[in-house]
């Protein structure tokens, strides 16, 4: 998984698939699009005005958490 924040563009991308190709795209809401795989599996997220949408780009924290025993 990659995560990256575009400062030119002002866009985060969360790529979750870095192999994948992307086949086709959704706008689900205003700014916010979906990639997807020829299988249909989501290959990215992108958040665009991303510094009006979250309070600090530059900032990220990521947890990996298990609900196994």
């Amino acid at each position: 998984m990659r995560i990256r924040y575009d400062e030119d563009v002002d866009a985060i991308t969360i790529v979750y698939q870095l192999d994948r190709e992307i086949h086709d795209s959704d706008e689900p809401h205003q700014g916010v699009v979906m990639d997807y795989d020829a299988q249909g599996s989501l290959v990215s997220i992108e958040v665009l005005d991303a510094s009006k949408r979250f309070h600090d780009v530059e900032s990220v924290q990521y947890e990996k958490t298990s609900s196994r025993g």
